[in-house]
């Protein structure tokens, strides 16, 4: 169910195959989508659903291109989500008591049924998460927390949620081609409008770097940039690493990439994002440069030598391939998600997309738009799916948090004990939930800056 436009309740929508997170994940053939009118707004679910209405087959002169509708629709089930793999995952199992739970308890009365709040199962996982939390350096791998985009609104509190909710860590990150894209509302999807200007970019990307350091000073936050500022900054409180979210700052110059190491602390930088840039390919455009420039690659492999992160969210799939097999250092993907078949300019990644990640050593990080995963329940199982599909040691946090266009299942660092509920309850062992809270991402940060 794909909502066309943000909302709590949707009496229209798109039937999808796939979750879409915006409307550049929709599938390119209209005729895998169906246009839904409901007969009264409804909540949307991220899992499958059964639906009834009077069908109709549109004509071929649609405006909006759809080949088939459902008018007076209801939803008659929501359906569990299909395991990517063959068979029953071993959290689908561990996790099947408490699904099927609910469902018993209203065949026996209405009086009967418990209210979540009030579920021994629930606080015990609670508890459990605390005290998980409470021995993990906990990360999101990719954040804008604090308003920190743009140049004028003032900051909110980043350091208040992340210490009420135990988060330890956040990329922080500055959006490198601000001036040059813009959103599209009726399709809820961001593209870049125009040519940037010599030198625009790089003076642009000065200011938004000033920006993050002027956020990190006033609210006495730490910055991490090794191993050992990363243990510093645990036992003091919460800490960022000052991220990049695009390299197009850069403007084809690699001297600029030791400035912003030396000068700004750089320590992770995302090559792309909704600009096509002197690095590389974009998954939400037509590919123009096949994957990772000559360029993209010698900034690979300068981010390896100086200690910064190299992050592929938003590459294309052959930029991830060569990304790989240039780079000496484990990759990041800090936010997307799994998608057994992705639209042609989806965010969204195949198995076989995020196992090359894998396979460098890296960390996937999992984004929690409330278009894909409807609550905190929802979300676990989609890290689950990445899990069956790349194992434990490849998947973490990326809440891109204040970034998103629509709501998110996890849109405050105060929910973050609730999260580790979820994986547990989700049937990951303590663990297993630590490493995917920000372990595997401590690792991938050890090994890159030493």
């Amino acid at each position: 169910m794909a909502p066309v436009e943000a909302a709590e309740r949707h009496d229209y929508f798109l039937l999808t195959p796939e979750p879409v997170c915006c409307r550049s994940c929709l599938p390119a053939d209209p005729s895998r989508c169906v246009e839904v009118l409901a007969s009264e707004p409804l909540a949307l679910s991220s899992y499958p659903v059964r639906l009834r209405g009077r069908w109709r087959r549109l004509a071929d002169d649609d405006p909006a291109g759809w080949r088939w509708q459902l008018r007076d629709a209801q939803i008659v089930a929501t359906l569990p989500r299909p395991d990517d793999g063959s068979g029953l995952s071993r959290r689908l199992v561990l996790a099947a008591a408490s699904l099927f739970y609910p469902a018993i308890a209203a065949a026996q009365g209405p009086s009967e049924v418990p209210r979540p709040t009030e579920s021994p199962g629930r606080a015990q996982h609670l508890e459990r998460a605390r005290q998980l939390i409470a021995q993990t350096v906990s990360v999101d791998i990719h954040s804008h927390a604090g308003h920190v985009l743009g140049s004028r609104n003032p900051f909110t509190s980043v350091a208040d949620p992340m210490r009420e909710g135990g988060m330890a860590l956040v990329c922080l990150a500055m959006v490198a081609d601000s001036p040059v894209i813009r959103i599209l509302q009726e399709q809820r999807r961001i593209v870049a409008n125009r040519t940037p200007e010599p030198g625009e970019l790089y003076a642009w990307g000065r200011r938004s770097f000033e920006r993050v350091t002027d956020l990190v000073r006033k609210q006495q936050l730490a910055v991490v940039t090794n191993a050992a500022t990363l243990t510093e900054a645990r036992r003091r409180g919460p800490a960022v690493v000052i991220s990049a979210e695009g390299a197009d700052f850069l403007e084809g110059r690699i001297e600029r990439l030791h400035e912003a190491q030396a000068t700004w602390s750089l320590r992770h930088l995302q090559l792309t994002h909704y600009r096509v840039n002197e690095l590389g390919d974009i998954q939400t455009e037509a590919p123009q440069q096949g994957g990772l420039t000559d360029f993209g690659a010698d900034v690979v492999r300068t981010c390896n030598r100086l200690g910064i992160v190299v992050d592929v969210a938003h590459g294309t799939l052959d930029l991830v391939k060569r990304a790989a097999s240039v780079t000496t250092k484990p990759l990041v993907l800090s936010h997307t998600s799994l998608s057994a078949k992705p639209g042609a300019r989806s965010r969204l990644i195949s198995p076989d997309h995020a196992k090359i990640i894998a396979r460098t050593g890296g960390v996937i990080g999992i984004w929690p738009p409330a278009t894909i995963f409807a609550d905190l329940a929802a979300y676990a199982g989609g890290i689950a799916r990445m899990v069956d599909a790349v194992g434990i040691d490849h998947v973490g946090i990326g809440s891109d948090m204040l970034g998103l266009l629509s709501p998110a299942a996890f849109d405050n660092y105060r929910q973050l004990p609730d999260l580790a509920a979820a994986l547990l309850a989700a049937g990951f062992k303590p663990d297993e939930a630590g490493k995917i809270l920000g372990g595997n991402y401590v690792r991938v940060f050890t090994a890159t800056t030493g």
